[in-house]
Parts: C-alpha cells; structure tokens; sequence
C-alpha cells in the first residue's frame, strides 16, 4: 500500500510538532513582520544561550522574559521578542505577570520572524524506538520514570490511548464499583496497574471517567469521591440520557490495535502500535508532559496588561487530573464536580434525575483548566497564531479560579484572539467566563469579564477525549463578539452562550426552588453579568457528529441585547439549529441560514420557566419546524422562511458566502452553497478529480488526470454533503472503511456517511465517515494516480480548488 503520510507529501519530516506547524502552511497562519518600526526588538531562538538576545546571540524565551523585564519599566516605544524558527520546549510554563507587561501606553508582543514559525511546546520529542513484541507489533521507547501523560501525538495526530470497548449490559453498578459476570471479561482479575486503569461513559452531552482501585472476583472497586460523584446528578456513569460507548481504557493488556499506545512511568517506558503506513524509524512522537502552556494573569490590583503573541503554534499539553481519584465528573462544556458530597446512600435509584444533595454541588463546579489560560489580564491579543494538539481546553478567558494556574480567575477585558487555528485538542476550543458566584454576581467589580473579540478564526476537529464541549462558549460576560469564525467537525454543539438554567436570573427558578438549589446559594434579585453578547457571520458545519441534546447554536439563561446573526448553520446530524435551552431570554435570532439540520428553532419550555422575549425574524431554513411562535412568552417572530431543493433566495446565498473567516485566512473561496458544479483541481499535481476511463459503472477509481472540463470531471455539491458526478453517483469510500489507503471510488448514491464530504476553507476535503482526508497517493502528480483517504495531514496532495 503506497504511504502518503506528511514524509512524502511535505519532504523530510522534521523532529517533533515543527511537522505540525509546516503541514498548516497553507491554512490560517500568516506571521507578520513587525509593524512596531520605532520597536526595541529582542531575539529568541530555540538553542539560544546567554542574555544578549541580540540577532547575532540570540537567548531563550526564559532569558527574553527577563530581558523584557529589565527594559518595561520605562517604555518609550513597544517592545518585541522575536522567535527565530523551530521548537521551543518549555520545562515549565511561561507565566505572564503586571512585570512582562507594556507601559505608558505601548505594548510588549512576542511574535515570529519573518518567515518563521516558532512552536512553544509542552512536550518532548521521543525517539530510539525498539521493538517490545514482535507479535504484536508492539514499539518501546525510554522516556524516563515519573512522566505520564493522557495524549500522545504521533506525525502531528492524536494517537489512542490503550483501550477495549466493553457492553454496558456486562455490568451492574453497585455503591463502590461495578460487578461483571460474563466469563469473557475474566482477564480483568488479572490486569497488572489495575490502579491506572480507566472506564470512560460517553453519555449523552457528558464524558465521563472513573479511575479503577482494584479489580478481584468480578468486582471493579472504583476510587472515590471520583465514582460517587459520576453516579449522581443528569446524564450519569450509571444511566445516561443517552447511552453511549462505554471503554476500559489505559492497560497495558489492553494494547491490541494499530495506533494504540500505552505509558508506564514505573518504568518510564512508552509502547506504541504503528498504524498502517507508519515506520517506526521515521515517525515523528511528541508526548506532553506540561499542563500549562502559557499563563497571562496578574491581580486585580496589577492586571498583566498590553501583551501580545503572533504567529506561533502552542501545542503539546496534558491535564491529567481525570486520571486522579477524582475522575472527571463532567456536567457540561468543561465543568465538572470534585470533592465529596453528601451523596444520597440509594443514589443509584433516587439520584439519577437530579436530587437535592445533587443540587449542593451546582454552585461549587470546577473549570477544565486551559492549556492557555488568560485572567486578571486586559488588553491581551493573538493573532495568526495555532492552538493544536493539546490535551484540554485549549484557550481559557477568565475563568474561575480554580481553572487558573495563577490562583486569580476572571477579570478579562478586552482580549483578542483573531485570524488563528485551534484544532485537534482534547476538549473545547475558547472558553470565556467562569460559572461561579463571582462570575455572575462578582464580589469586586473587577472580576467582571468584558470585552472579549473572537473573529477570523477556524476552530475544528476538537473534543477528542472530552466529547461534551463546544468551540467556542461565552458564559457570563459582558460584551462579547465572536464573529466570522468557522467551526466544524465538534462532537457536540457548534457555539454556545450563556451558562446557569436561569437559575441565577433575578427571582431565580421556582424549578430550582423545587430542586433545593436555593439551600445552597442565594435567589439572587440582581442580574448577572451576561449581556450584550454576539454572534454574527459565522459558519458552523458538521457538528453534533458523536452526542445528543444540542444544535448548531445554543444558548442558556438571560442575555440583554444579545444578537445571533448572519450565521450559515450546515448539518448537525439531525439534532437543532438554534437551541434555546432553560431560562433563554432576550435573544435576537435574524438573518441566519440553518441547512440540513433538526427543528431549525427550538425553546426548551419544558422545566425553562421564565424564559422567551425571543425576537426570531428573517431567518432561513430548509425545514419548518419550530416551537418558537409569535406573541408566546413575549416572543416576537416573523419573516422566517422555509427553503426547498436548495432554491435559496438572494439575501441567503448572500450570508452563506460572506460567512466564516474574511481576512486572510484561505486560500479557496467562501463556503460554496449547495448546487455548485464544478471540477476540483489538486493543489499539489494541478490536475482535476476524474473518474477513471469516464466510466460510470459502481466501483471505478477516482483518480487525477489532465483537467479537461468533461462529465467525469464535473462535481456537484448537494446539501446532503454529497459530491455527485453523472448526475446519480457519488463520491464513496470503498467498503464504508476509515483506514488510511483506502480506495476512493464512485457508487449509486445512497445517503451513507461514506459518501457525505465536507469542502473546508483550507481547501481539504473530509471524508464524513472516516474523519479522513481526500488524498493523492504518495503525493503522486502523473496522470493516473489514485485517489484515496489518509489522515489528514495539510499536504499540497490534500488541497483542491474549484476549477
């Protein structure tokens, strides 16, 4: 089977993430030379020594810190730090204080070379591989005692952590575990590092983990609180709205499958299964070992402030604290319990639709910590920058504090982050807000997080371990605006406002009344600190791919003024447009395009007292459905239309094509509306997408051939996500496989997700089912060459154009 791994379709692969940040060549990142031409400029390189930081000595980014430091204190122009090329592994996270900030009205930005793509890195690269198990194919490396990790990166992808897929109808849940009789799953007495072990529950808009004490008789004695608090609430480890797949996961033994890996830090020895393709001799392995990348935050007293970064990837975390005897309890976007509770003795019966000792936690839920993390901060900006392969949250905006390595939550004002990727991450994408008391109703008006720009950005591919989050959520803010983004390919919702049920709203919740929240915390008379948040120009597609109970857009609790505009919404997997859940109110919904999706709008009245004042007007849809109605609830709604066989009218055409990034950040047009026929040219040959010898029979091979503009090279896009050529056949993944090489070919159309595609605006094209990219094999260019799937990688050989 011919490779078109990043080795052939890039040239040499470099050490470490640098493969990563060359096969984004073509996407988003467009590092600027400065613009600060009065600027005291300082130079960093990764192997840079001493305290010069000069072009011709360049020093470290520990050292340029310091040097910062000993020049801000009387700025008379901006300051610059200038990263050469290449990776620079932190040992340990670089915190951002009121010392490394800007003064007297100028700013300190750290920033790439010209040229440059300067990679700040959590991880270190593994090499000096030997084989453990030739049976099994089974790869070591040393990488030293006491390291874990949760994720492992392999030529710029997430590998999977060790794990089996088990039958939920195997197991009965007991207050300390779970018992299992089927003799198959015997072997499970006899795990060694039954301590490390993992059971992970996707249920229906949470993921959940509990970490294993011991396993003897047939018995899976789980650790505590981490299992008490993952078996009571909504949507529990024990009976889940929806059940999902449930995985034991991190063992050794349970290392069976290309791909897989496994740690062991007794021993310090890593393990690792290539995949199809691979050559341990030539493989890029980076394995995180911070938790933290970059911390920017002071007090509220000395805010960091007047701070910039552009052009650099940050990558190469792991949170590990799901793996602790805490588990991770997931509530929802990223929050979670820890702690013990006074959980009820029959939880398992009385608890599992919420109860009164449930309701305790509500007001004490923690924050996934980000990898990188902004708080007790202003005026903080990135640009033209990546935020990819990290193993949590990838950028938190004031948060609580117990998110912020700091100790200091909330206080963002106005941050940005603009023209940049954040991509292939462990959990959600930009999160803004705490969910706290003092988030909603601060104690010290500082505290307030306002002013928050998130724009011109594409944010995909995310939720890989923690599948219950969202690209970007904004929670109690005021004045946000995140606009002109793309988001796709989320396991869950697309963008998400507000957070709190309305429980937090003036007069609260006679549902939480009757719940016992307000045993807990106060029915406050005041409102929160959300309002005035917007979002406008976006295009969110092929979301909703793996949970349930959500949409493209979903909202929660009161937010004056809040706008939702412009917004081109395409394929949720059956599941909403616009979800307006508890306590929504004061919502604007106009001129947004939903495609393909569930009921385009819908309130969740159920349970959502003291919800509505929704003003929906001039939307489009491709389906009716709604239970939002005009003059209910103070709702005002008109002009909404319902579009059939993709007959869109002009003003609709008009948002799906000014939706997504507009500055700088693709090299192929806007999302084309469904309809479009056209060739597809490759990047990297320049010939045209073809169907071998014209034929039109099921089964033959797509290939490249000399563009030519005949039949079978003329591909419509439908609203389904289908390519068609011939009129009635599609663009199909042999067999329905997800393997890299498998053959891509044409069949009778049939609705299957191996014929759904989705056209990105980096101008790769990926297959729905596989998750894959449309690939030349081995970056081939003659007339002829196969076209397959492999993963995706940012290769010439994976980018097409409309021809």
């Amino acid at each position: 089977m011919q490779s078109s791994s990043p080795v052939t379709a890039l040239g040499p692969l470099l050490t470490g993430i640098i493969a990563v940040a060359l096969a984004a060549a073509f996407a988003l990142v467009v590092p600027v030379t400065s613009a600060f031409a009065a600027a005291t400029t300082l130079y960093a390189s990764p192997s840079g020594t001493g305290t010069a930081c000069t072009s011709a000595q360049p020093c470290s980014l520990p050292a340029a810190q310091t040097a910062v430091r000993s020049l801000n204190g009387a700025m008379s122009n901006d300051i610059v730090v200038e990263l050469a090329d290449g990776v620079y592994r932190l040992s340990a996270p670089l915190r951002l204080t009121a010392a490394d900030s800007g003064n007297n009205g100028h700013t300190v930005t750290w920033q790439a070379a010209a040229g440059a793509r300067p990679v700040i890195s959590g991880a270190r690269a593994v090499t000096g591989w030997s084989l453990a198990d030739s049976g099994k194919n089974i790869w070591r490396a040393t990488v030293g005692t006491g390291i874990d990790t949760r994720q492992l990166y392999v030529n710029g992808a997430a590998a999977t952590r060790a794990r089996t897929q088990v039958n939920r109808a195997d197991f009965t849940a007991t207050s300390t575990g779970l018992r299992f009789g089927n003799s198959a799953l015997s072997y499970l007495n006899n795990l060694a590092d039954q301590n490390r072990v993992e059971m992970e529950s996707v249920g229906s808009f949470t993921d959940r983990y509990v970490t294993v004490q011991s396993i003897s008789g047939n018995v899976i004695t789980m650790q505590q609180p981490g299992w008490n608090n993952n078996t009571f609430g909504y949507d529990t480890f024990t009976q889940p709205h929806r059940a999902g797949p449930l995985y034991l996961e991190n063992a050794y033994e349970f290392l069976d499958a290309p791909g897989e890996w496994y740690i062991k830090p007794g021993t310090g020895i890593l393990y690792y299964i290539p995949a199809a393709g691979q050559s341990m001799g030539d493989i890029s392995v980076e394995l995180p070992v911070l938790q933290s990348l970059v911390d920017v935050g002071g007090t509220y007293d000395a805010p960091a402030h007047n701070i910039g970064f552009s052009g650099i990837t940050f990558t190469g975390t792991s949170w590990l604290g799901p793996g602790s005897g805490q588990g991770y309890a997931d509530q929802q976007t990223g929050s979670y319990i820890t702690g013990n509770w006074n959980w009820p003795a029959d939880r398992l019966t009385s608890c599992q639709e919420g109860c009164q000792q449930f309701e305790a936690t509500r007001p004490n839920w923690n924050q996934m910590p980000a990898a990188v993390q902004v708080s007790a901060a202003n005026h903080i900006t990135f640009t033209d920058s990546r935020f990819v392969n990290l193993g949590q949250t990838a950028i938190g905006i004031g948060n609580d504090a117990d998110a912020h390595a700091s100790g200091v939550g909330l206080g963002a004002s106005d941050i940005t982050i603009t023209r940049s990727e954040v991509a292939r991450s462990s959990a959600g994408g930009i999160l803004v807000g705490g969910v706290r008391a003092d988030a909603h109703h601060p104690g010290d008006q500082r505290m307030v997080d306002r002013n928050i720009t998130i724009s011109n950005n594409r944010i995909h591919d995310l939720g890989l371990d923690y599948r219950g989050v969202v690209s970007v959520l904004t929670t109690y803010v005021t004045n946000t605006d995140v606009s002109h983004n793309e988001v796709y390919n989320m396991p869950y919702t697309g963008m998400s406002i507000g957070y709190g049920w309305g429980a937090n709203e003036p007069g609260g919740s006679n549902q939480y009344a009757n719940r016992g929240l307000y045993n807990y915390q106060p029915r406050y008379t005041t409102p929160t600190t959300a309002s005035g948040n917007r979002l406008v120009g976006n295009y969110v597609h092929d979301v909703m791919q793996q949970m349930t109970d959500g949409g493209c857009i979903y909202t929660l609790s009161w937010n004056p003024n809040a706008v939702i505009s412009d917004n081109y919404c395409l394929r949720t997997n059956g599941w909403f447009g616009v979800y307006f859940d508890e306590g929504s109110k004061y919502y604007t919904v106009t001129g947004n395009v939903l495609s393909n999706t569930g009921t385009w709008a819908t309130a969740n009245y159920w349970g959502g007292e003291n919800m509505g004042n929704l003003t929906v007007t001039g939307n489009w849809s491709t389906n009716g459905s709604t239970n939002v109605t005009n003059g209910d609830r103070g709702n005002v709604v008109y002009g909404n239309v319902t579009v059939g066989n993709g007959n869109w009218p002009a003003g609709a055409q008009a948002v799906m094509a000014s939706a997504g990034p507009q500055t700088g950040t693709s090299p192929s047009p806007t999302p084309t509306p469904p309809g479009d026929t056209s060739a597809l040219k490759g990047v990297g040959s320049g010939r045209c997408l073809d169907v071998s010898g014209a034929s039109q029979a099921n089964g033959a091979q797509a290939q490249i051939w000399d563009c030519n503009g005949q039949a079978n090279q003329q591909w419509t896009s439908t609203g389904s996500g289908e390519l068609r050529v011939y009129g009635n056949k599609c663009l199909d993944v042999n067999g329905a496989a997800t393997a890299d090489g498998t053959a891509v070919i044409i069949w009778d159309c049939n609705g299957q997700n191996n014929q759904k595609w989705r056209i990105n605006n980096d101008g790769t094209i990926t297959a729905v089912g596989a998750g894959k990219c449309l690939d030349v094999a081995a970056a081939g260019t003659a007339n002829g060459t196969k076209v397959q799937i492999w993963t995706c990688h940012g290769g010439t050989n994976q980018q097409w154009t409309r021809a």
